[in-house]
């Protein structure tokens, strides 16, 4: 089994010693944003299951032909599919890979996992968010303790099970997880980077600290002095962030809490389409809906205004 090649830290600090903390602007398209990242980079995913995927960065990416990416996120859910399937990644780290609730496990995912064309690293939930939580701290490890009552430790030479110095009782140390890049959907930004997240932030601002560029999509872009008459409410610091893109809907199909819901009726007809082909029914929804739409905008009018517009509704209704 592969081992995954530990960060050297001094390195790490070398480049985050380079970073330019001017407050510039850095707004820019999705095809600007996407050339941020090369073949076979690391990529955290922000968000979680449904919730906030940056899905249309992950369209924009695949569109530009990336290859063989190495994707971790908290949650993987019918946007792995798209990884996959469209070869935009070969290795996902995650702690649970569905389709949805609704659907049960990704076929298209087995398909590839099962024939050797991609390899799937599953951690536990906790230990996902640990690894990140190191990255952004700038520790090699964290420890902790659920995963020893787990058969998935089994599976992850990664981990190092040690005798704690203070307790003698075994414990579990997870190595951190720092990606090249992360890319993060939220509600608001400033053209500077600093970020509003409503709702639950799940692991992305450790993901954030993490990685050594962010790009973020966002529903709308606020002014600065917005985000200085609320400075409590800035959940990811513009220091962090290399790009901003104004992407309404940039999480469709999936939902952005308070602005729309999942959009239901599109999940159902692509899983429809990939369960019963993973091969044929892939390639087919990514002609139909990634590489023929001209723009965010045509792909979203492909899954439907009564849709679109049913979605946001529903998540507005809770004001």
């Amino acid at each position: 089994m592969h081992l995954e090649k530990a960060r050297s830290y001094s390195d790490l600090r070398e480049r985050l010693s380079r970073r330019d903390r001017g407050l510039s602007e850095k707004v820019m398209s999705l095809e600007d944003a996407s050339a941020l990242i090369t073949d076979g980079q690391s990529v955290g995913i922000g968000g979680s299951m449904m919730s906030r995927t940056p899905m249309a960065m992950i369209w924009q990416l695949i569109r530009s032909g990336r290859k063989n990416l190495v994707c971790s996120r908290s949650i993987t859910t019918s946007e792995g599919d798209l990884l996959l399937g469209s070869g935009l990644s070969n290795h996902i780290i995650t702690s649970w890979f569905s389709q949805g609730i609704m659907w049960g496990i990704s076929k298209v995912m087995r398909m590839h996992v099962e024939s050797g064309q991609a390899r799937y690293d599953e951690w536990s939930h906790l230990a996902i968010g640990m690894r990140f939580r190191a990255g952004a701290m700038g520790v090699p490890f964290m420890p902790m303790r659920p995963m020893l009552g787990s058969d998935v430790l089994a599976s992850r030479p990664e981990a190092r099970v040690i005798n704690c110095p203070f307790t003698s009782e075994n414990i579990l140390l997870v190595p951190a997880l720092n990606p090249d890049v992360a890319i993060i959907h939220v509600h608001s930004c400033d053209p500077y980077g600093n970020a509003r997240i409503e709702g639950l932030q799940f692991m992305d601002i450790d993901l954030a600290m993490a990685a050594d560029k962010v790009i973020l999509t966002t529903e709308r872009i606020i002014s600065n002095d917005q985000i200085r008459r609320a400075p409590d409410q800035t959940k990811i610091p513009f220091f962090c962030v290399d790009g901003v893109v104004e992407v309404p809907f940039g999480s469709a199909p999936h939902e952005c809490y308070g602005v729309y819901e999942p959009m239901m009726n599109h999940l159902d007809s692509y899983v429809r389409k990939v369960n019963s082909d993973p091969i044929g029914g892939m390639k087919s929804y990514l002609d139909e809906h990634i590489y023929a739409p001209r723009s965010w905008n045509d792909y979203l009018n492909l899954i439907g205004l009564e849709e679109v517009l049913g979605a946001a509704h529903r998540g507005r209704s809770n004001d």
